[in-house]
């Protein structure tokens, strides 16, 4: 069973910083593409950033040279720093994982989830 837990969610301040963490766990054999997506009511879930197992990242243009992903691929952790944080970057934020998990010898590639962390930017 593989879990992805997310931390680092709150109440910031317009200009504040915030870091988002999301950690996987079970049986996964490697983790692919790691991400963060956030949604807002009534809107649809879209994408923040995307980080890949070679590290490269693509990011939403409202976020760029805000925001910096990044993973640590020993811990099977993807991080979002979030600064200069603006009332408009208010959303539950998700973190998924592309990732392939042993079983019954053989590679079956599943997409997960994090539970959703609440950012909210106001004064």
């Amino acid at each position: 069973q593989v879990q992805l837990v997310e931390s680092g969610g709150g109440l910031v301040q317009p200009g504040g910083s915030l870091r988002l963490s999301c950690a996987a766990s079970g049986s996964i054999f490697r983790i692919n593409a790691m991400g963060w997506y956030r949604q807002v009511p009534g809107k649809q879930r879209e994408l923040v950033a995307g980080i890949t197992s070679g590290g490269r990242t693509n990011y939403t243009d409202s976020v760029k040279g805000r925001f910096t992903i990044s993973r640590d691929n020993a811990k099977n952790t993807v991080y979002l720093q979030m600064n200069s944080l603006k009332p408009e970057d208010t959303a539950v934020y998700y973190c998924n994982a592309a990732l392939q998990v042993l079983t019954t010898g053989r590679l079956i590639r599943e997409l997960h989830w994090g539970q959703g962390t609440q950012v909210t930017v106001s004064s």
